[in-house]
């Protein structure tokens, strides 16, 4: 049975309640799944406080060696840690054994960066003054990720707050706790103390609201959706929690008449089926250049019809399932409302036993103003949009209340440098599908979160800066 991990022990939830683990692509029942409740967070709250004592007391060498070790752990085990990410989230093997050597990574780059945590002197405007800042680990911190990416998101919020000197609550998706258990595990055989991360799986609004209401936890870090988002913000008001929110997005694609069209529309394909789409920065809405829309759309068409889409241990998989049945059905209901609405339809294939696939779908002919357009779909849909005014695209590219990651493509180096300041987005790739990295901040504007992961910046949101004045010198 997959379990809970508090204060150094693998442990069944206080309860004694279990839930069960299914596999997207099949149906199947994986394992069974401890389910805790507040009363397993609190026990989680009280053994991080304890091992916050001494483990913030730890230098940045010896956190570093840890997390250095973890990386390690991590790629020695590629293999076996993608086998059990293929198995609860159904994305293809590629895609989980690139995601694990990105959280292996994030584990190194913060063990390094923990080491650059410097402070500054100021010069005082007194001969009797000093000044100086240092920066000192927040407390006790609780992280709550999602299923989309179960080893990457983890890790990107771990390793930086473990290396800030921080100790942990966390909570993964349910739907996806052996990758989870699997970076633990890391952890636990790289020497990292008992108490300093506790792992949880669960009812996550008993969870969240535990770590909302304790005045122990100084903040909580949450990859979802911007609807929990505002709840945790709400929560949050009440007990001055500080938060790093990464919520949704709806992705806009500006696309000139100047590029390669052809290498382009297969690219935006790969792109946007990525993990099924299941992506908070996959491209979403594709505005077309009406001088190639056309050339653009049968292109993307041919390639959508060859997307094998099915198991992910299938080697010649490209895409595999939605997450469960409730995501497959909010796709369809999607696809389904943009036909009513006048769109036509290019699909591709899906297999024809179990499983909770949505074809890869084109909707052409589609208006800017629709639910197909302004809602996240969170899937493999690709709707396209004509433009031929540079200041309409980007109106109708800003018309939404996300702001996470955009794209830009074009070879024109005045249009790019327009298009990347005009839209209102924290992240621009522009002629790139990956406007995000290890050593760079990944943020979003508007509704689509607060604070930064990853970069500096994301070790900087797990600590506190302390100003020290000595006066009455000399």
């Amino acid at each position: 049975m997959i379990q809970n991990y508090i204060n150094g022990e693998f442990v069944s939830a206080l309860s004694g309640q279990t839930e069960k683990l299914v596999n997207p692509a099949t149906e199947e029942v994986i394992d069974e799944m401890a389910w805790g409740n507040g009363d397993d967070c609190r026990a989680a709250i009280f053994a991080a406080e304890a091992a916050f004592k001494t483990w913030s007391k730890t230098n940045v060498y010896q956190r570093a060696a840890i997390l250095k070790k973890a990386a390690e752990v991590i790629r020695g085990n590629i293999s076996a840690y993608a086998k059990s990410t293929v198995m609860e989230s159904g994305k293809p093997m590629a895609e989980a054994k690139g995601e694990w050597m990105v959280a292996a990574n994030l584990f190194e780059w913060f063990a390094e960066e923990g080491k650059r945590a410097y402070g500054r002197t100021i010069p005082a405007n007194r001969n009797d003054k000093r000044m100086m800042t240092i920066w000192q680990p927040m407390g006790v911190v609780g992280v709550i990720t999602a299923w989309n990416f179960p080893a990457y998101n983890p890790a990107r919020a771990w390793g930086a707050s473990l290396a800030a000197g921080c100790t942990l609550i966390t909570k993964g998706s349910e739907f996806t706790p052996m990758s989870t258990n699997h970076l633990t595990e890391a952890l636990i055989e790289s020497g990292l103390p008992a108490g300093v991360l506790n792992n949880l799986v669960g009812d996550a609004a008993a969870i969240g609201g535990e770590l909302l209401a304790s005045p122990v936890v100084k903040k909580i870090s949450f990859t979802g959706s911007t609807r929990v988002g505002k709840i945790l913000m709400d929560g949050a008001s009440k007990t001055n929690t500080k938060l790093s929110l990464e919520l949704g997005g709806n992705a806009p694609v500006i696309i000139s008449h100047d590029v390669n069209v052809e290498a382009l529309a297969v690219a935006a394909v790969t792109a946007k089926l990525r993990n099924a789409g299941q992506v908070c920065i996959a491209p979403q809405r594709f505005f077309v250049h009406e001088k190639i829309y056309d050339q653009f759309l049968a292109v993307a068409s041919d390639a959508i019809k060859n997307i094998k889409v099915g198991y992910g241990w299938d080697t010649e998989t490209n895409m595999g399932p939605l997450i469960n049945q409730r995501q497959q059905q909010q796709v369809l209901g999607i696809v389904d409302e943009a036909k009513r609405e006048g769109a036509a339809v290019v699909s591709g294939n899906i297999p024809s036993n179990k499983g909770w696939f949505v074809a890869p779908t084109i909707l052409k002919d589609v208006d800017a103003h629709t639910n197909a357009v302004n809602k996240e779909i969170f899937g493999p849909v690709m709707p396209i949009i004509r433009w031929e005014h540079k200041n309409d695209v980007v109106e109708w590219a800003n018309n939404t209340p996300y702001g996470l990651s955009s794209y830009v493509w074009t070879n024109n180096i005045n249009d790019a440098f327009f298009f990347a300041e005009s839209i209102e987005f924290g992240m621009v790739g522009v002629n790139e599908w990956a406007p995000h990295a290890t050593e760079a901040p990944f943020g979003g504007w508007k509704q689509s979160g607060l604070g930064n992961e990853s970069g500096s910046e994301g070790l900087f949101e797990y600590m506190e800066k302390k100003l020290i004045s000595f006066g009455s010198l000399g």
